[in-house]
Order: C-alpha cells, then sequence, then structure tokens
C-alpha cells in the first residue's frame, strides 16, 4: 500500500474516534512524513513514515495508538 493511500485510511479511522490525524510533511527528513493524532489539544501520539510502499502498517498503526 502506498503511503498517501494509508494516510487517508488512518485519517478515516482517526475521524471515527473523534480525533484529528495532522501530516506535516516539513518535520519528516527527506520524504518522511510526521503524523501526529491529536484529540482536541491534547496530542495522543506522533510517528514517521516513509514514501513509497509501506510495509509494517501494522507498526505505524500500533504507535499512533489505533
Amino acid at each position: 500500500m502506498k503511503r498517501d493511500r494509508f494516510i487517508s485510511l488512518i485519517r478515516s479511522e482517526c475521524g471515527t474516534r473523534g480525533w484529528l490525524l495532522v501530516v506535516d510533511k516539513k518535520l519528516g527528513k527527506g520524504s518522511h512524513y510526521r503524523l501526529e493524532a491529536w484529540r482536541g489539544s491534547v496530542m495522543l501520539a506522533k510517528t514517521t513514515i516513509k514514501s513509497g510502499e509501506l510495509s509494517p502498517m501494522a507498526l505505524v498503526r500500533k504507535q499512533l495508538g489505533l
């Protein structure tokens, strides 16, 4: 699964939980993105994902608390 499709799935799942998923393209180095899960003004979790094909999707989901 490509990164953009994965972000879209994670964003929709966060929305069903009432969370906000922030994708920051500036904080990651090179082609990496920083994902932050927020509930109101409290950051719940953050992680960094690389570009291209993602294989450890379960690991990223676990890091975000999903």
